[in-house]
C-alpha cells in the first residue's frame, strides 16, 4: 500500500511548466519524459481531432500541486 506522499497524482506542477503545465503533470504521472509529452503533443496538432479542446479540459479539471 503506498502512503499519500509516495503515490503519483495527476497535477499541474507549479515549475517547469510552459502554458498550464498539463503536459508536464501526464509526464510526472506517468514517468515519462517531459520533452516526450511536449513533442507528441506538438506533433499530434497536425492530425485532425480535438487535441485543443482536450488540452483546455485538463487545464480546468486537473488541479494546481501544493508543494
Amino acid at each position: 500500500m503506498t502512503t499519500p506522499a509516495t503515490r503519483r497524482t495527476l497535477t499541474r506542477p507549479r515549475n517547469g511548466r510552459m502554458i498550464a503545465g498539463v503536459c508536464a503533470g501526464l509526464a510526472e504521472r506517468f514517468g515519462w519524459s517531459t520533452f516526450m509529452v511536449r513533442l507528441l503533443f506538438v506533433l499530434s496538432i497536425v492530425l485532425p481531432g480535438s487535441q485543443v479542446i482536450v488540452y483546455a479540459i485538463l487545464w480546468l479539471l486537473m488541479p494546481n500541486r501544493d508543494y
